[in-house]
């Protein structure tokens, strides 16, 4: 069986045919990082996995540390402009580095929301001042970033939200009142990309603007939110009359709704990290359940091989979009499909696990049975919100339906 962590992917285009093999310069990047991470790892390359601390605060020490040393070598923000500390190279150069870190069981990186989310949102949206401003400490995780889109009674409709940023013309900017949730890492944020109503009496999408805010000053109370796992990097935020200035409105006024797309664009879209994490997960089920003796069980073998077909099937995907990216085009819904798909295969991947674990499936044990780390129930339980981080599912099939399809809207039909 080819082992999915292993396969590489090179896109080039003939004729508008997309050509799987890749370029002797995509062999050469994917080499140069490869080399990088096996002498800069914090362990021994592709063994093993980043140590999962007991507390929160060491943890994100511990990954802001490894983003700075990622960073000096040239391997965060790699899309960027090398003015702004990038590689100014382009989608698939920064897919075979995702795919890299992956495998090689690299740790996460503190500042992801800053690097993967208001990073292209300011080269997109941002003035000259403000990427110059914040692009260079989001790279080396200088300054962390949050993400203030969802609100309890809003959730993935965004259109639907009602934190007030509310005029204050004495000061030049704005004072902050509403709450957001399920916030990651607000507690250790220095900076949020705040979505907020600046006209309420406009249509709901379009009396919206994106501002960047400062955590750490009075007027925000921030409080984590005990997960099922037991761990704490969500967050719901209070805000009480923060104040945003002028200067750190993010696009136009009023027109948050387009930039928060933008930003949603590149959440959505393709997901190399957990395509590889995947695989590997796959990889390592197939041995534990050969170690076991579960792979003979005929119900299992079947499970298992429609795991190995979606996690095959989640690769030909990001290969798809990322072809259409590479070649100029814009992604458009289609991500949404790609976030559907992959969280429902997870889902069902991890079920599978559970089933080959078996009889300590509902213990923080580990496979065998004994006292352990628990890492595939933990796994477990942490999957089980891919369908609802970055947008729910329902959401996304709205979304796929509507766009995609374009089957009648769901107000026509009422």
């Amino acid at each position: 069986m080819t082992r999915l962590s292993e396969t590489s992917s090179g896109l080039a285009y003939h004729g508008g045919r997309m050509d799987l093999s890749p370029t002797p310069e995509q062999e050469a990047l994917r080499a140069e990082c490869r080399d990088w991470l096996r002498a800069n790892l914090p362990w021994e390359y592709g063994q093993g996995f980043p140590p999962r601390l007991s507390d929160l605060a060491e943890e994100v020490a511990f990954l802001r540390s490894w983003q700075r040393t990622l960073a000096g070598g040239g391997w965060v923000g790699v899309t960027w402009p090398a003015d702004y500390g990038g590689r100014g190279a382009g989608a698939l150069d920064h897919y075979i580095v995702q795919e890299e870190l992956a495998r090689a069981r690299a740790p996460e990186l503190a500042g992801r929301i800053g690097i993967n989310l208001v990073g292209p949102t300011l080269l997109t949206h941002g003035t000259d001042d403000q990427k110059t401003r914040w692009l260079p400490n989001i790279l080396d995780a200088t300054e962390l970033w949050c993400q203030l889109f969802s609100e309890p009674d809003a959730g993935s409709d965004l259109a639907s939200l009602t934190t007030r940023a509310i005029r204050d013309e004495a000061k030049g900017g704005w004072r902050i009142e509403g709450q957001k949730v399920w916030t990651s890492y607000a507690q250790f944020a220095d900076w949020g990309l705040l979505l907020a109503r600046t006209d309420p009496r406009a249509p709901k999408r379009k009396g919206i603007s994106a501002l960047a805010i400062d955590m750490h000053q009075a007027g925000i109370d921030v409080r984590p939110l005990r997960q099922i796992t037991d761990e704490h990097d969500f967050n719901e935020v209070f805000f009480d009359g923060a104040f945003v200035p002028d200067d750190q409105l993010i696009g136009p006024l009023d027109g948050g709704w387009t930039v928060s797309s933008s930003t949603l664009t590149h959440e959505r879209g393709t997901n190399p990290r957990q395509l590889v994490i995947h695989a590997q997960l796959l990889e390592e089920l197939l041995r534990l359940a050969l170690e076991q003796g579960s792979y003979d069980d005929h119900r299992l073998q079947q499970q298992l091989a429609e795991a190995y077909v979606e996690v095959r099937l989640f690769q030909l995907h990001n290969w798809r979009s990322l072809s259409k990216i590479e070649s100029g085009q814009p992604l458009g819904p289609e991500g949404s499909a790609l976030k559907l798909y992959w969280s429902e295969m997870s889902k069902r991947l991890h079920d599978t696990a559970l089933a080959v674990v078996g009889d300590a499936s509902p213990l923080w044990w580990d496979a065998t049975g004994n006292p352990g780390n628990g890492r595939w129930q933990r796994s477990w339980l942490y999957y089980q919100a891919a369908s609802v981080f970055a947008g729910t599912n329902e959401i996304q099939r709205t979304i796929v339906g509507e766009r995609v399809l374009g089957l009648p809207r769901e107000s026509q039909l009422r």
